[in-house]
């Protein structure tokens, strides 16, 4: 790519996903297909079908894997200059079960020592960071490892600093950290330079103890973000900010298929719409329909739809044509054949 100023950067970890090609566990499959992983990279992907110029930092091995992911930015047009080659670690990846009734499947990680893991403040651009005008950021590149923290916290200071606007998705990855306690201090701390934060429900309740989305979404309006918007599974989002608030519900979805990557998909939505200047229910609700797209394909981000497809099913939603449920339907088929296809 070139050196075209970038709307939106982010960080973090990608990993080679092997998807079982039936349903059981992981031990007696023998079919896989492969796929890219990571929350962040999903994010990436997503906004870059939008139309987004987006640029995503990390690290790779030097093995197959490794190329694999290069070969994934390159195809989704997303700007990898400070996508490093790593010549000690390795690219980790991910077994991921299937399943038929709509469950979150099994998965096993293989990421311990990976490339990314050895993420610093080192890989820090100043030119490449600031040039964009939003940061992303998931809590799972900083629960990679104490120099993959550092990083973190380097880059909402710097971009805080310098007036971007920071989305900020907490994505809990227990076992990545080592206790509760550092993981709640953290991600606390981080959600705290951020404009927009993005928890589920369960998420909310571990990182500030409460059980309502009103109460989750002012612990974090008075930790200083601007909008607090919480997602409550098949019952839609809750936003709320200094002074609105509301619910938006869910896109119906008729068949659930799988539901990894549904998070980043509701954040490829919110972050898109509020960057265009939307309404923060218009965001949430853009959030809602990508998101239930997500769920209905196979792959952490084969659901995520191109502009072309988003622009329709919106002009369908805002028309209240009844032929939206049917759009979105023929949308996740048609991104479904694709993700075979490849």
């Amino acid at each position: 790519m070139t050196d075209t100023p970038l709307d939106v950067v982010t960080y973090g970890e990608a990993m080679a996903m092997f998807v079982a090609a039936e349903p059981g566990a992981l031990a007696r499959v023998g079919h896989f297909t492969k796929r890219v992983a990571g929350a962040d990279l999903n994010v990436a992907i997503g906004l870059s079908r939008l139309g987004f110029k987006v640029g995503w930092m990390s690290r790779v091995g030097r093995d197959s894997f490794g190329d694999y992911v290069r070969d994934t930015l390159e195809k989704e047009r997303i700007d990898q200059r400070r996508v490093l080659t790593d010549e000690r670690y390795p690219t980790g990846f991910q077994l991921k079960s299937k399943t038929d009734d709509g469950t979150d499947p099994v998965v096993e990680y293989f990421r311990k020592g990976s490339a990314a893991s050895h993420l610093s403040p080192d890989d820090y651009d100043a030119d490449y960071v600031l040039g964009a005008r939003h940061l992303h950021l998931t809590g799972v590149a900083p629960a990679l490892s104490a120099s993959s923290r550092d990083l973190a916290f380097r880059l909402v200071r710097e971009m805080r600093a310098a007036g971007r606007t920071i989305s900020f998705d907490p994505n809990l990855r227990p076992t990545l950290w080592p206790s509760r306690e550092a993981m709640v201090e953290t991600l606390n701390a981080l959600a705290a330079y951020a404009d927009w934060v993005l928890p589920g429900i369960g998420e909310g309740k571990v990182l500030t103890g409460y059980d309502r989305p009103e109460d989750i979404a002012r612990f974090y309006l008075d930790a200083g973000a601007r909008a607090v918007i919480v997602k409550l599974g098949p019952q839609g989002a809750y936003y709320r900010t200094a002074d609105s608030a509301g619910t938006i519900a869910a896109q119906r979805v008729e068949t659930v298929v799988d539901t990894v990557g549904a998070g980043d998909g509701f954040a490829v939505g919110v972050v898109s719409a509020l960057l265009e200047g939307r309404t923060l229910p218009q965001a949430v609700a853009r959030g809602n329909r990508i998101g239930a797209l997500a769920i209905q394909v196979i792959g952490d981000s084969e659901g995520l739809p191109t502009r072309a497809q988003l622009d329709a099913l919106e002009a369908a939603c805002e028309a209240h044509d009844g032929a939206a449920a049917s759009l979105a339907s023929d949308i996740a088929n048609h991104n479904k054949m694709s993700a075979t296809a490849h």
